[in-house]
Parts: C-alpha cells; structure tokens; sequence
C-alpha cells in the first residue's frame, strides 16, 4: 500500500473520531495527517514525513487548537426567541394575579401571571417580565 494512501486513511479516522469528540484536538492531527499524505504522494520520505506530522501537528496543537477553542466556547450574544423577552417591560392589558392576566410585550399580547402569586397587578401598570413558561409570561411590577 502506497505511504500516501495511508496518511489519508489516518486523516479520515482522525478527522471522523474529531466529529464524535469534539475537542479540536482530533480534528488537527487530522489535517496533519492530511498534508502529510499530499507530501507523501510528491515522493518526501518517510522521516520526512513522520517529521512534517511531528512539526504540522505540534505547531497546530499549539496556536491554532487555543483559538479554535476560545471561539466554540464563547457565550451566545443574542437571545433569540421567548428568551428574549426575559428582562423587558410589558404594558398590563387586563389585570394580573397569580392565576390570569394579560400583559402587551413589544406590541404582543400574552397570557400573564404574577410572578408573585398573592400580588394583584392593575390595569395600564408597567411590569418586568422574570419568566417565560409556555404561553404564559410572568411579571413583577416596576418599581
């Protein structure tokens, strides 16, 4: 078997075993493994190409893996969704108690409940909204 084919066999399984770890460690090695075969097949010789793996990997494994990591672990920036309404003001459409309500949330209307249950929030109030469950949004009144 050519040494070429080899190294690209490697890579694969590398490049495959990096999809079910996911840890970026796997998924270097690979590409390693994967310029090694293109050197194999341009005829480099065999310590030089144990070599360039040695060189390609470590200097990947070294500076490119921490950035790579830096960037998947990144906290998300943006709320999408009923999560991003968390933390808003609404606007009270008819009252709010423990048990129904309803609250306008960005020109919206929502079921409501007071987060509190033994609060009864009045009509045309302004209330923060602490949570989202459902269709049901539950407020506490702005101070």
């Amino acid at each position: 078997m050519d040494p070429w084919l080899i190294w690209l066999i490697v890579s694969a399984v590398l490049i495959v075993a990096e999809i079910f770890t996911l840890t970026a460690a796997l998924g270097m090695l690979g590409v390693a493994a994967l310029i090694t075969a293109a050197s194999a097949a341009a005829g480099l010789s065999a310590p030089f190409q144990f070599l360039l793996f040695t060189v390609v990997s470590a200097v990947s494994l070294l500076f490119v893996r921490p950035v790579a990591v830096r960037h998947l672990l990144q906290p998300q920036t943006a709320r999408f969704g009923v999560e991003a309404l968390v933390g808003r003001a609404a606007y009270v459409v008819s009252e709010v108690t423990g048990r129904e309500g309803r609250v306008r949330i960005g020109g919206e209307e929502w079921s409501a409940r007071s987060y509190d249950e033994t609060l009864v929030i009045p009509r045309g109030a302004t209330v923060d909204v602490l949570e989202i469950s459902g269709s049901t949004a539950f407020v506490h009144p702005r101070e």
